[in-house]
């Protein structure tokens, strides 16, 4: 697109936005002080004796980095101006922070911040009721957001940073447990609350109370999760020991369901691994072997961040529930008092 193209803006402006063609027209003109910012600083690296050399390499690679983003950001100006659909402030955003890396340039390279006279051609001064029509704009696009991230997450903002922060603690925190395929298996099959221990075997019974017969589960990957505590007792009649999962079990299981490529592809695999990082705590071999024959707890941050998110169906259901027995306790349904959905129900879920 050429630089001095007249952009087509069918859309009217937003109260206070410069027109898009002065939005390009600044963000060029950031892009080329900027870079002449970092020539200038490359000019003084080459005239410069070797006892200054470091300083001027470090301010010309400062320089230069900047400018490389301030013609990016002019760039995407000149690339998404001709989008009917782009919003104004789109445009004005990529102007300001070429502007902004403009005047970093200028700055590092250690001449006039000229780029920042820039600045004050994209803010216009507004009205008082033109600050309420752009906030009354601007609250209407976040409405629409997060009605639209609503629809595809089935989740509000508060619970969709919680799947996000999950994620982030999967990829930290999975490969570290040690665990195989089989190891969540075994943690499914407690899940159910039909795992059971009995003769020295592993099952999990084909139906709750049923504790004879039923498919066969991993011994020896049973006995290391419940010395792990990752399993425990939920009960024991006679000879037969019911497990399920534990606090930090569940966390565990979720997040290796979060992450499954944080599991090791075979027990040799697992062991390997467990084994280097046991030798980073113990010295002597035998420490190391015993360490890495045992499977690690989940790491206590994993344990003390992670929180379940809980959909807006789940809510809405709790919520439900709530009101019917609060009418039932009050004595039945009043309609002139119509349930209040409150802002968050996650404490009680969890």
């Amino acid at each position: 697109m050429p630089k001095n193209a007249v952009v087509a803006h069918p859309l009217p402006l937003a109260p206070g936005e410069p027109s898009p063609e002065v939005c390009l027209r600044i963000a060029r003109k950031a892009a080329t002080l900027a870079v002449a910012a970092a020539d200038n600083a490359l000019d003084d690296l080459c005239r410069s004796r070797a006892a200054s050399t470091a300083r001027l390499e470090a301010v010309m690679h400062a320089s230069h980095e900047e400018a490389v983003s301030a013609e990016r950001y002019a760039d995407h100006a000149e690339q998404s101006a001709g989008d009917p659909d782009l919003p104004d402030r789109a445009l004005s955003y990529y102007a300001r922070e070429a502007v902004s890396h403009a005047v970093r340039a200028q700055s590092a390279a250690g001449v006039e911040t000229t780029a920042a006279e820039l600045q004050a051609e994209l803010e216009q001064i507004l009205t008082s009721a033109e600050r309420a029509e752009r906030e009354r704009v601007r609250r209407l696009e976040e409405a629409r957001d997060e009605a639209e991230q609503r629809a595809i997450t089935g989740m509000d903002e508060e619970n969709r940073l919680r799947a996000t922060t999950n994620a982030f603690l999967a990829e930290q925190y999975v490969a570290d447990l040690g665990w195989t395929a089989g190891h969540v298996r075994v943690m499914e099959a407690a899940e159910t609350g039909r795992l059971y221990w009995r003769g020295r075997r592993a099952r999990q019974a084909a139906c709750h109370g049923a504790w004879a017969g039923g498919r066969r589960i991993s011994r020896e990957r049973t006995q290391e999760l419940v010395a792990a505590r990752l399993l425990v007792s939920k009960g024991s009649d006679n000879d037969t020991t019911v497990l399920t999962l534990s606090a930090m079990g569940t966390v565990a299981l979720a997040l290796t369901r979060l992450h499954p490529a944080g599991l090791h592809t075979s027990d040799q695999t697992a062991y390997a691994a467990r084994l280097a990082k046991a030798r980073r705590r113990h010295e002597r071999r035998d420490d190391q072997k015993q360490a890495a024959r045992s499977l690690p707890p989940l790491d206590t941050t994993a344990q003390r961040v992670y929180r379940r998110p809980v959909t807006l169906t789940e809510q809405q259901s709790h919520l439900e529930r709530e009101t019917v027995n609060r009418l039932a306790h009050d004595g039945g349904r009043c309609p002139a008092a119509e349930p209040v959905e409150p802002p968050s129900v996650q404490a009680a879920l969890w």
